[in-house]
């Protein structure tokens, strides 16, 4: 099956917000083994959206279109691919009624009716996070046709939720998915490790880096779900092998949000041990991040951000000396915070980051984007060294970049994993 999307707003259109939708839409077809040929940004404009999904229409098998499906004036998403399909517009009354429950005991204006008229002998999509319920139908020519409403929030859990298990029923079989979440392997690596996964034909292997990590989603399509899962999991145990401690969790893709201080907390959890950490450049990075996990304060017992070097020596005890002689910024450093936030909260696992993050701040000896990282289990001190690549030189994405690689080298201490010798 080919695929094209169409993403619908002017806002979309001059960049006043990103088009997160249509990037998760391609990545979810993508992985059920429909080939996305071609994505367009279009604005609130009948005449050009009406174009744009004739021309679609005219060549694929299916055309997803995402926003204008609101009660606004400008949302006119449906009423132009009702009349390009051939379709009318008629009154859905269990989307209606989903509506008037979401506005109990609020003023509903007449508009809100408008979101519950769809297009006639369509396939509804209920939106379980909103009031504008997506849909899908054939249009004349045969080509499937599938309007989702616009708001991340709402587009996403009905693509994973309504959008796929409806294509899947549609093509025959049931598909199921692992993603194996990997940190500290380049691209080009992962890559050359996993070249004769990504050839497999079912399951499929794709892909795909952010934020300093590689991920492979593992799709397999079989007749039941079981089955589907059984060969899933096959190839992720063979991929896990191959790649090694870059493994840092294989979990489900959709409502699961695992990630590395996910897998952090669990595993302190599990151990019955907790964390502390002393951050300059990260500036409660780390703590944040682990605090956006749930069960974090089993875990977590606290938490210094110690700028100045006077915040280091009185609150971490570093000494003056080693601060005198080798600077902030220095491995020295790093291991003394670790050592001392470990020993002053009595937690069994310190961690200790400073580092330049810029944009000013660099010197030819110390540039912008060097940070060093200890961890300290009061036996042994780890020391990291990482060095920003220039895709990395802002000061988000380094300080992010450092987060995770403290957070990797927790979770590696917590495996008993060898930390990864020389610079990040």
């Amino acid at each position: 099956m080919q695929a094209e999307l169409i993403a619908v707003g002017t806002e979309l259109l001059l960049g006043h917000t990103i088009d997160t939708d249509s990037a998760y839409a391609s990545r979810e077809l993508a992985a059920s083994g429909i080939d996305v040929l071609r994505r367009f940004t279009v604005g609130d404009n009948p005449a050009r959206l009406e174009e744009t999904l004739r021309l679609a229409l005219s060549r694929s098998d299916l055309v997803v279109l995402i926003g204008g499906l609101g009660p606004t004036k400008d949302d006119l998403t449906k009423e132009i691919a009702a009349r390009v399909c051939g379709k009318q517009l008629v009154m859905h009354e269990d989307s209606r009624r989903r509506i008037e429950e979401h506005f109990r005991g609020r003023v509903c204006g007449e508009t809100q009716w408008k979101q519950a008229m769809l297009p006639e002998g369509c396939d509804v999509l209920p939106n379980d996070h909103g009031t504008a319920p997506g849909c899908v139908f054939r249009a004349e020519n045969g080509c499937l046709v599938a309007l989702l409403p616009g708001p991340p929030s709402e587009c996403e859990p009905m693509i994973r939720d309504r959008l796929m298990p409806y294509l899947h029923r549609l093509g025959g079989g049931v598909i199921a998915s692992l993603m194996v979440r990997t940190f500290g392997i380049g691209e080009g690596t992962a890559a050359e490790r996993a070249e004769d996964f990504l050839n497999l034909v079912n399951p499929t292997v794709a892909p795909y880096a952010k934020d300093s990590e590689m991920f492979f989603r593992v799709t397999a399509k079989a007749s039941s779900q079981e089955e589907a899962q059984k060969e899933c999991r096959a190839v992720a145990d063979r991929l896990c092998e191959r790649l090694g401690s870059y493994v840092y969790a294989v979990n489900t893709d959709g409502t699961s949000q695992s990630c590395l201080e996910n897998t952090v907390v669990e595993l302190l959890a599990q151990r019955g041990l907790t964390v502390s950490a002393a951050e300059s450049c990260t500036g409660g990075l780390i703590a944040k991040r682990l605090t956006d996990v749930p069960g974090a304060s089993a875990v977590l017992n606290m938490s210094f951000v110690t700028y100045s070097n006077e915040a280091k020596h009185r609150l971490l005890g570093v000494p003056l000396e080693i601060l005198d002689r080798y600077g902030a910024v220095s491995e020295q450093v790093a291991r003394a915070m670790a050592e001392g936030v470990r020993r002053f909260s009595g937690s069994s696992v310190g961690v200790g980051v400073t580092g330049i993050a810029g944009p000013d701040g660099g010197t030819p000896e110390k540039p912008v984007g060097l940070v060093y990282l200890a961890v300290s289990d009061g036996e042994h001190t780890w020391v990291r060294r990482m060095n920003a690549p220039a895709r990395f030189q802002s000061r988000e994405k380094i300080r992010f970049r450092a987060a995770s690689t403290a957070l990797d080298m927790v979770r590696r201490l917590l495996c008993g994993l060898p930390m990864e010798e020389g610079p990040v």
